[in-house]
């Protein structure tokens, strides 16, 4: 068996290796990023998940019990980020970003998740432990965001109102243009802002409103900082490769909002009962592999069943 410590040194290697492979081979690239290569890369990030639960399982104390917690974890944060992916694909729509310079983005905007994510998770955990019945206002948010994902409208890009953009612009002038992959630009002396930069901020806001659901999701799975840490950075870095392969597999996430949004009802409801009655975390564990499964099936009998479109009569 292997202390906590020397896991975390190990994740840390990991992740540290592959997110500079990743980032060297896409940085490397003159053109965009293809379905392909995205899936493959996705493919290493989920098998590496895998295999550090493997390890978890067998060699990290009450190892059983933990693994199930991280794959639970894990499925959870993936899920969520996933249905964050197609606001990314309207933001860098909006923004007119190209797909060229749509990997600097989302590098950036990966390595400040995890920070903003490790902050978010060490205050959830620890106003639990410094106030318990905190969990109750924890689910009543899971369970409002389970609402608003099923029943609410689509995400609509707001500059006017963002309090990131707005505070930007109000020390920084926009060029308006492309200035390639840079976020600022010195012209006559002057600090700009670019086109870049904006987009960025949306990114970063967006990604800290769905920090607010996706922290006590997992909180509601287990308050191990551990496994939530863990579980957590391995899907936020496996979707930046996957990213780039939605236009690929849209077809798949047809009705994944509302897989999503059963399973926050889900862990709402459990974290709300939790002082009365503990639910197993492999029965949480079944829950949510059928709901994303269930809605995954459901998104490709759609696609079988959609009639196709006749040019000819357009």
């Amino acid at each position: 068996m292997f202390g906590e410590f020397t896991f975390w040194i190990f994740f840390w290697i990991i992740v540290a290796i592959l997110f500079y492979i990743d980032l060297y081979v896409t940085g490397r690239r003159s053109s965009a990023i293809s379905v392909k290569s995205s899936l493959k890369w996705s493919g290493a990030w989920i098998l590496t998940a895998l295999i550090f639960n493997v390890f978890i399982y067998f060699y990290l104390e009450e190892g059983h019990k933990k693994a199930l917690e991280f794959i639970t974890g894990y499925l959870v944060e993936y899920s969520l980020s996933v249905d964050n992916l197609f606001v990314f694909l309207l933001i860098f729509k909006v923004m007119n970003v190209s797909s060229e310079n749509q990997p600097q983005i989302l590098k950036w905007g990966i390595i400040s998740a995890i920070i903003f994510r490790i902050a978010f998770i060490f205050a959830g955990v620890g106003l639990i432990k410094l106030f318990h019945p905190i969990i109750y206002l924890f689910a009543l948010i899971l369970l409002y965001a389970g609402y608003k994902m099923a029943f609410g409208g689509e995400y609509e890009v707001d500059l006017d109102h963002n309090p990131l953009v707005r505070f930007a612009v109000k020390y920084f002038k926009l060029l308006p243009g492309k200035h390639g992959k840079r976020f600022f630009v010195k012209k006559e002396n002057k600090i700009y802002m670019t086109t870049l930069f904006l987009t960025l901020l949306l990114i970063e806001s967006t990604d800290i409103v769905f920090a607010v659901d996706s922290i006590p999701a997992i909180i509601a799975i287990t308050r191990d900082e551990f496994i939530i840490i863990t579980s957590n950075i391995f899907a936020i870095l496996g979707l930046r490769s996957l990213y780039f392969a939605l236009a690929g597999i849209v077809d798949l996430f047809a009705y994944i909002k509302y897989g999503v949004a059963i399973v926050l009802f889900y862990v709402g409801t459990k974290m709300l009962v939790s002082d009365f009655i503990e639910i197993p975390t492999i029965i949480s564990l079944c829950v949510i592999i059928s709901c994303l499964g269930g809605s995954v099936i459901l998104s490709l009998v759609k696609k079988k069943s959609s009639p196709p479109v006749d040019l000819k009569d357009e």
